[in-house]
């Protein structure tokens, strides 16, 4: 019966017929007639009120007019144009700027972060121009502009940065490349770190529940992260970095049309420090010491006659870490006494295509196929502690999209195949298993393109270890008013805690590890599951004649079963099965404001009220402040003979956090109940000289914010009280950094 079921929702599209339908692409005019898209562009057709808004990318699809064949694109800054559409099924169109191109370009209308209101789903559009303001090296420091994403230290000495969502960490989170889940299992530590923020075009942040066509494990939300198409790429772009601290970074990109269809590029990444600091004189160095260099081969098709795009994508990644104390020789010192030290060593391949084709006399009906392979190796060492995983993946995912009767009624159905091979060594244990997953999946979107629109999906799995299960989602949009938007959504999720990937942090301490429970699949463990429910409102309004949003978001997690980390008693770390209430609440007001041309200013106040059941009691999950603020301005010259100014600051403030319980340590290295407030400030200036060449300045932590004693017991690190795990602002101390972009067409 359970097969029955996949194969009606597989194909049940197959027997549906649908009206006529419009697709097509909007872009900014220029010489070239480059393919620079306009996200939020009008499309209505005359004298009517269908109409839809372009996507990110400057897609859109509309259904065909009876009543007239006139097309009216409009967008704030752009010429309006009224397109007479034939027997078109597909239509690409240019809009021109209101003023002449070589003397001001009005190019800040395009927002380098911006929220749908036509959406379903509460999703946050992050372009490429919003990266650059802080000088991203890799995603993991890509959202330090951004209010709807924490991001802090996971530990005093190995300097990876971990984000949050809704008050939950990463491993809840969805994290995909190109809608391909890439930062899980093995990599989930530090696999942020492996994607270099110059190679992602955009990324798209979803707030709770997202798409069943993208798996059953998202519990928080989704980040997906888009990447440079050679296609639309620059056909040479070198972006150098290099910081006070010692570090230094190169980005390369190399891309050339092939033939008439088919383009490729090369994509180089590579990042070093070998320095010592230890600023606060505790005798461990304050950064780790490290080298990473990334590769990319991109190769791209697209045969617009034949509706097929396609890309293959090659990476290669070799990334060292070494980190401890400053007299560690890991020649001499590994795996003793002498000196506490750590290393890292990941090599990782990966292997990844994505077939599209939509049909060109049936442009409703289209086909994706995405399929994965990578291996993750890592070998690491903390102190005496070694932990070493190997992780081969295989994914694939083939989706079918069509409608019902008409464009209102769109589906999506198919089906995704996951494999998973653990080889992992922790505890002197070997930890190995296999994960195998088959499922399918159907999701139905209503939209009656004014007010209303619902979008419902339901997905069935199988699991050699998770078993059999449904996944539903529900998302609701509704529009009461112009520039307005209110949003609910609801939606299950389900995963398999990595226990010792995940929390890979606890290894730099003395503490003992144990499990407690036995009888579970996964270390003896159940999977986690988990109910979240989120309503968002996002109004658009005129403020003193200029244009402002505010948006009001309410989330709440709920795990029916959740892999309780327990870190109350300071000697140890236990792992066991929630026996209880474990929830996150998550309440966030944002306001955007262009307070003048070119301005804008993007304010943020966060509310968490994050709790779990432990062995001590119902407590605030440890290092989670309650309250944060958050304050972004840039600015922006005119563009003049190609030349400007770009300005940005940001500006965070977060509230005092619990720290776990210290009371069984010794008197002098017990801590307090909660920490102190954190603010830092961060600034970048960028000079454009033409479109071909631009530096940027910028500093970090700029008001030399930072936590005096991060590392408990440093003098005694081979001690029972040794921990580097109560890290709640920064360790550095200011930094400043410079760098220059050059890039050809």
């Amino acid at each position: 019966m359970k097969k029955l079921i996949i194969l009606l929702i597989c194909f049940l599209p197959l027997t549906i017929f649908a009206q006529d339908q419009l697709t097509g692409y909007v872009y900014e005019a220029n010489e070239n007639q480059d393919q620079n898209p306009l996200p939020g562009a009008n499309l209505v057709w005359l004298n009517t009120t269908v109409g839809t808004s372009t996507q990110f990318d400057g897609s859109f699809s509309l259904p065909f007019n009876a009543t007239t064949n006139k097309l009216v694109i409009s967008y704030v800054g752009f010429k309006t144009d009224t397109v007479t559409i034939q027997n078109q099924k597909q239509i690409k169109h240019w809009l021109q700027p209101t003023t002449d191109l070589d003397e001001v370009v009005i190019q800040s209308e395009v927002k380098g972060t911006t929220r749908s209101y036509l959406q379903t789903q509460n999703i946050q559009y992050v372009s490429s121009d919003e990266l650059l303001k802080a000088a991203c090296c890799n995603l993991s420091e890509s959202f330090e502009t951004n209010p709807s994403i924490d991001v802090n230290f996971s530990d005093a000495v190995t300097g990876t940065k971990q984000i949050k969502m809704l008050g939950l960490s990463s491993p809840y989170i969805l994290i995909a490349t190109e809608n391909i889940p890439s930062v899980r299992g093995a990599s989930q530590a530090y696999g942020l770190s492996f994607i270099p923020g110059t190679w992602v075009e955009s990324i798209q942040i979803t707030k709770g529940a997202g798409s069943v066509v993208n798996g059953y494990e998202s519990i928080s939300g989704q980040i997906n992260a888009e990447l440079q198409k050679p296609t639309t790429d620059h056909k040479l772009f070198v972006n150098a970095y290099a910081a006070s601290n010692e570090r230094l970074e190169l980005n390369t990109h190399f891309n050339t049309k092939v033939s008439k269809y088919i383009s490729t590029g090369v994509y180089l990444h590579g990042n070093t420090h070998q320095e010592d600091h230890d600023r606060n004189n505790d005798g461990f160095l304050d950064m780790p010491k490290f080298n990473q260099i990334n590769v990319m081969n991109r190769w791209q098709y697209t045969n617009p006659e034949k509706g097929i795009v396609t890309f293959l994508n090659l990476k290669y990644l070799d990334d060292t870490k070494q980190s401890g104390q400053l007299n560690f020789n890991p020649d001499t010192d590994k795996l003793t006494t002498n000196f506490w030290g750590s290393e890292i060593d990941t090599k990782r391949y990966e292997l990844s295509t994505k077939f599209g084709y939509v049909n060109p006399d049936i442009p409703w009906q289209s086909v994706g196929v995405q399929m994965a392979l990578s291996n993750h190796k890592q070998d690491s060492y903390f102190g005496l502690n070694q932990y070493n995983i190997e992780h081969t993946s295989v994914y694939s995912n083939v989706i079918y999209n069509s409608i019902i009767s008409d464009s209102r009624h769109k589906i999506k159905t198919g089906v995704n195949f996951t494999y998973d091979n653990y080889d992992e060594f922790a505890l002197n244990t070997d930890f190995d298993r296999v994960e195998r997953s088959f499922g399918g999946f159907f999701e139905y979107s209503f939209d009656n393109l004014k007010k209303f629109n619902l979008t419902a999906g339901l997905r069935f799995d199988t699991h050699n270890l998770l078993g059999e299960f449904v996944t539903p989602r529900l998302h609701l949009r509704y529009s009461p008013w112009g520039k307005s938007a209110f949003r609910a959504s609801i939606g299950r999720g389900k995963r398999s805690a990595n226990i010792f990937a995940e929390n890979q942090n606890l290894f730099a301490s003395s503490r003992q590890f144990s499990i407690l429970n036995t009888n579970g699949t996964i270390y003896g463990l159940d999977p986690e599951i988990a109910w979240n429910y989120g309503v968002s409102y996002l109004q658009g309004f005129n403020l003193f004649g200029n244009k402002a949003d505010i948006t009001f978001d309410f989330y709440r997690t709920d795990f029916k079963n959740q892999v309780v980390v327990d870190l109350e008693n300071a000697q140890q770390v236990n792992f066991y099965n929630l026996e209880g209430d474990s929830y996150a609440n998550s309440f966030q007001v944002e306001v955007n404001y262009e307070a003048f041309k070119n301005f804008d200013l993007r304010t943020a106040y966060k509310y968490y009220d994050v709790k779990t059941q432990y062995l001590t009691g119902k407590l605030s999950k440890p290092l989670t402040p309650k309250h944060r603020v958050f304050v972004n301005a840039a600015y922006e010259t005119e563009i003049k003979n190609n030349s400007q100014w770009k300005f940005d600051a940001t500006y965070n403030w977060l509230g005092k956090q619990r720290f776990s319980s210290t009371i069984n340590n010794p008197s002098q290295y017990q801590l307090g109940d909660f920490t102190p407030t954190v603010a830092t400030l961060n600034a970048q200036i960028t000079k454009v000289f033409s479109d071909k060449f631009e530096i940027y300045l910028g500093g970090e932590n700029i008001t030399n914010n930072k936590q005096s004693n991060p590392i408990l017991s440093a003098d005694n690190p081979f001690g029972p009280n040794f921990d580097t795990n109560f890290v709640y602002g920064p360790i550095f101390g200011s930094m400043y950094y410079t760098g220059l972009r050059f890039k050809l067409n």
